[in-house]
């Protein structure tokens, strides 16, 4: 089992920044893939950004140029950074982690976007 802890979420202006962590505990393989996704009200759930064992990071389209992921392998722990903060980001962020053991979610955090 993998426990995911979600942190950073809240109320942001447009344009604004914000970060979200992401720290995985329990049985963590050496090689894993986290990433964060995100169910907008009346939306799909959509990847945000994810990030694997060697560094590869995928990402939507709206992410691109304000988001960016990042880990750090000895806490176990994923950060998305976003800047720029669009209302249209107003969601619950997800965060996912997948290996050879399986894949979790963690609870979700809010993020909502309004001034």
């Amino acid at each position: 089992q993998v426990q995911l802890v979600e942190s950073g979420g809240g109320l942001v202006q447009p344009g604004g920044p914000l970060i979200l962590s992401c720290a995985a505990s329990g049985n963590i393989f050496s090689i894993y893939t986290m990433g964060w996704y995100r169910r907008a009200p009346g939306k799909q759930h959509e990847l945000v950004e994810q990030i694997t064992g060697g560094s590869t990071t995928n990402y939507a389209d709206s992410a691109k140029g304000r988001f960016t992921i990042a880990r750090d392998n000895a806490k176990n722990t994923v950060y998305l950074q976003m800047n720029s903060l669009k209302p249209e980001d107003t969601a619950v962020y997800y965060c996912k982690y997948s290996s050879y053991s399986g894949t979790y979610w963690g609870q979700g955090t809010q993020v909502t976007v309004s001034s």
